[in-house]
């Protein structure tokens, strides 16, 4: 596991070097009383869930929303649609300087 250290609406990027293409950015949006809310964004394409969702698509629960970003809607946010999804799962307009 690599553990990092971010501050307030800094990023972390995981892509292909030899494409020069960033497949996902996680950037932490707020820091609050022990609770961390990220930020994340990825080729609508990708699916984003939370750990305990994914576990759940996994394991064919019926219950689980098997669809887009973990957001219960459906439908797919990201870099093209110039939105994150945070840890909370809700969809919210990047409101990063310069975004």
């Amino acid at each position: 596991m690599l553990v990092l250290t971010r501050k307030n609406r800094e990023s972390v990027v995981i892509g292909r070097p030899d494409e020069m293409q960033v497949v996902l950015e996680i950037t932490i949006l707020e820091i609050e009383g022990g609770r961390v809310r990220l930020g994340f964004e990825a080729d609508t394409r990708m699916p984003i869930h939370r750990r305990e969702v994914w576990d759940k698509i996994c394991n064919g629960d019926g219950h689980a929303n098997g669809n887009g970003n973990g957001n219960g809607n459906g439908k797919a946010t990201g870099q093209a649609a110039g939105a994150a999804v945070t840890a909370g799962a809700r969809t919210e307009p990047d409101r990063r300087p310069g975004a």
